[in-house]
């Protein structure tokens, strides 16, 4: 039960960013000029998907053996990477701003990053769960600052 709370935490996170991407979809970030590289929309929804549940996957694994007061570090940075995943959904179509996106995705990369390291010291395998995360992020924060760049005020 605790396993499925744990994705099910994730997959909410991404649920609520899914709010103010999907109103801005068809009306603002179609309007962007984007790199080719950039994939098809359809992608993300399964990519975000697999993400969660493995994030939550991870964060079970640091959790089961003793809980939230011997992982408390390794939790408490991965809810602060979760609460800038959220965000950046928010930063960058709630707001429409590429720039603000940019900024959080950066503290993204270092908190995920952070709680990898985090996570290895508790399970190892947990941390790999969260290598793709952070290599997708990585993917991410490029199209980010791409979309940033190629769309700034002349």
């Amino acid at each position: 039960m605790a396993l499925v709370l744990w994705c099910g935490l994730c997959l909410a996170v991404g649920l609520t960013g899914s709010i103010p991407t999907s109103s801005s979809l068809a009306d603002w970030y179609v309007t962007l000029i984007k790199p080719s590289w950039t994939p098809p929309g359809w992608l993300f929804g399964p990519v975000w998907t697999v993400l969660y549940i493995m994030m939550g996957v991870a964060a079970w694994m640091v959790w089961r053996p003793r809980g939230f007061s011997s992982a408390k570090v390794p939790l408490k940075l991965f809810f602060f990477q979760l609460a800038l995943n959220a965000a950046w959904s928010w930063l960058f179509f709630g707001m429409r701003n590429p720039f603000v996106g940019l900024v959080d995705i950066a503290f993204l990369w270092i908190a995920i990053a952070a709680t990898i390291i985090s996570f290895r010291k508790v399970n190892v395998g947990a941390s790999w769960l969260m290598v793709p995360y952070l290599l997708w992020v990585s993917y991410a924060a490029a199209l980010n600052f791409a979309i940033f760049w190629m769309n700034r005020p002349a």
